[in-house]
């Protein structure tokens, strides 16, 4: 019995742990782990869940290919299913995928390898030669509609060449950022003081979701396509397919390669292992498909991966180099963050000088010491992190790398809570890396949408303009022409963005503040509870605990935030330039009809769009929007097709459930 708790609970972690991985790798486009640690993560999980099948979740990471939709994009849904491969990172792996082909088709099929590509997943929908339709992959079965976007990528055809295409077909392909492309872009984002792209494959998503096609078409990206699906194709062959495509005018890679056996498979991942840092763009592994159409069919699928094609992962790339010194940053919460300074050295085409140590339990775990030999690994092209010591080439004489006791910019003593592994400078009045990061935030295209930029917050802090966020309505055009790269017209464009951030909601307000654990959501959650800024100031911490989704943790920094009178006097400033710090007259706030009741919504409502819209105004009067079903669930809105399983357990749970109309005639 207690084995069987000690499972449900690691399945739990696991699943909590890769919807937040998913989370920041599809929608925010910002991966916290590399893909090798994501997959051991994943392969933990699938084999816990098929140990203890009464521990089945149809939420479970490992039901899903995975989402990178974003809501300010239209959806569609794919014609054909688009769903991901599973990965292998060994010989042993590549000869169990073999024998299980083996065992259903005997030695009479053939392989077709090709390089894996790190990018972003796109498919293309073509009718009678013109390209119709782009769709990133998202869940699998619907995705974004980025057509104008993709229509800047000049390596994808607009019209076919040729006249012996499908009359109607979808290709798949990876759209990625070459590494020259990527350098240049980081180089030009680091002169307008805007954050870098960590890799090539962010740097490609990033673009392919921005909400201009102009600045698209900017961005140098490529794609390369891989399959094709049709109701009717030129050959059973995979790889003859993709040599017409290559006639039709897709871009195809040169270095394709069909196998006939297992020998073949295993040099080709052998040879792109070596040399793949010799390509122009990022791949991460190899995929070994079986030609033949036919066969593919025969042999089936998952319910997340084709039979017929595996990934085989390679492993990262690590390399050995000396730490030279310790960089102790402040941050704009006034969390200290280390960053390593090693010997530079080579690693998956880059070469390496600063690697990220994440923070006080991270150094203590590897015993670093000074001028110890270290081992970084950057897999798939992640931002470079320590992974290991190695002890036999420690000198008795290295020192312990150990955290500063005082701020390493205004000296002031660090604090660390115990329940964190944060160590943080409480100085925020006056370390400057802090009041530099908070108006940096309060800028933020996320908060205020002041334009400008950390070089812009620079040079308005050096020149004395500003001290605070409050001190950037005060500003005058007269004064900022006069500093250097300031024209009277970039000058006068600052000023009217600072203008119109003053009609910034209450919420992106209080966003922009930058309390410590106050992020978006928590935002918008305080903004729907309290209806000004004052009333926020004097609820004690019982008021605060006992709103939805906040803790003893935020409720804590709230009430040491307006316990400082520096920050009260920030705030009544703000008050006077006309900010807004209250909930504006006849928002949508006012109509607080679903208050204290929660939904799920489920199914289809005609269009993507319409469901978005559902789920909208659940919040909008009041309601709260979950995503799975509980006894603390009021109604299910379903839908076509709503999921026989939410249904099965609101039965269970006697929630009632309503249609769209019901749910609408419930508003009225």
């Amino acid at each position: 019995m207690r084995f069987k708790d000690s499972a449900r609970k690691r399945i739990e972690n696991l699943r909590k742990l890769l919807h937040d991985y998913n989370y920041n790798y599809y929608v925010l486009a910002q991966p916290k782990v590399s893909d090798y640690e994501y997959d051991m993560l994943m392969n933990e999980l699938i084999i816990l869940e098929k140990e203890n099948p009464e521990f089945f979740d149809p939420n479970s990471p490992t039901q899903r290919v995975g989402d990178d939709r974003n809501q300010n994009f239209v959806q569609a849904k794919h014609t054909f299913p688009m769903l991901s491969l599973a990965n292998i990172y060994n010989k042993e792996e590549l000869l169990d995928f073999d024998n299980r082909i083996k065992k259903i088709e005997n030695n009479n099929y053939e392989y077709v390898c090709e390089l894996k590509f790190d990018g972003l997943s796109i498919s293309l929908t073509y009718e009678n030669g013109k390209l119709t339709k782009a769709i990133t992959r998202g869940d699998g079965t619907t995705g974004d509609v980025v057509t104008e976007n993709v229509k800047t990528i000049r390596s994808i055809p607009l019209n076919l060449r040729g006249n012996d295409y499908p009359a109607f077909f979808e290709i798949r392909g990876e759209i990625l950022m070459p590494f020259k492309t990527f350098e240049n872009l980081n180089k030009s984002r680091e002169i307008e003081g805007l954050n870098l792209f960590a890799n090539p494959r962010n740097a490609a998503a990033g673009s392919l979701k921005l909400q201009s096609s102009k600045e698209v078409a900017r961005r140098g990206l490529d794609a390369y396509f891989y399959y094709i699906m049709a109701n009717e194709l030129p050959s059973d062959s995979h790889y003859n397919n993709l040599q017409k495509a290559k006639k039709w005018g897709f871009k195809i890679s040169e270095h394709i390669t069909l196998a006939k056996n297992l020998e073949e498979v295993l040099a080709f991942t052998e040879k792109w292992e070596n040399e793949k840092n010799k390509l122009p763009f990022a791949i991460d592994g190899v995929v070994i498909k079986v030609d033949s159409l036919s066969q593919q069919e025969k042999l089936g699928y998952t319910a997340k991966a084709p039979r017929w094609a595996i990934a085989y992962k390679f492993k990262p790339d690590r390399a050995l180099t000396k730490l030279i010194s310790v960089d102790f940053q402040v941050g704009r919460t006034g969390a200290i963050t280390p960053v390593a300074n090693v010997e530079p050295v080579s690693l998956a085409g880059t070469t390496v000088k600063r690697s990220t140590l994440h923070n006080y339990d991270f150094i203590k775990q590897l015993d670093l010491h000074y001028n110890d030999y270290v081992y970084i690994e950057k897999a798939g092209e992640i931002i470079p992190q320590i992974v290991g010591v190695e002890l036999s080439k420690r000198d008795k004489k290295n020192k312990p790398v150990v955290f500063p006791e005082y701020c390493p910019v205004c000296h002031t003593k660090l604090i660390k809570n115990e329940t964190e592994a944060i160590i943080y400078c409480p100085n925020s009045d006056a370390c400057e890396p802090q009041i530099k990061g908070k108006i940096e935030h309060f800028i933020h295209r996320k908060a205020m949408n002041i334009k400008g930029g950390e070089a812009t917050v620079e040079q308005l802090f050096k020149a004395g303009l500003i001290k605070n966020v409050a001190d950037l309505y005060d500003l005058k055009i007269e004064n900022i022409a006069k500093l250097e790269n300031f024209a009277l017209k970039s000058a006068q464009n600052l000023i009217k963005s600072i203008e119109e951030s003053k009609k910034a909601p209450f919420a992106k307000v209080i966003f922009a503040l930058g309390i410590r654990y106050v992020g978006e959501t928590v935002s918008k959650i305080i903004a729907k509870k309290f209806n000004n800024i004052d009333e926020l100031m004097a609820a004690d911490f019982e008021q605060l605990v006992e709103i939805d989704e906040i803790g003893d943790k935020i409720a804590k920094s709230l009430i040491e935030y307006f316990s400082n009178e520096k920050n009260i006097e920030l705030i009544e400033r703000l008050k006077k330039h006309g900010l807004n710090l209250s909930k504006e007259e006849n928002s949508e706030s006012n109509s607080q009809i679903l208050a204290n009741k929660t939904f799920v919504v489920t199914g289809n409502f005609g269009t993507p769009q319409r469901r978005k819209e559902i789920e909208e105004m659940v919040e909008k009067y009041g309601g709260k929007k979950v995503s799975s079903i509980s006894k603390k669930t009021d109604y299910i809105i379903a839908g076509e097709k709503a999921g026989s399983s939410k249904l099965e357990k609101a039965k269970e749970l006697n929630i009632p459930v309503i249609t769209e109309q019901d749910f609408l005639d419930m508003l009225s």
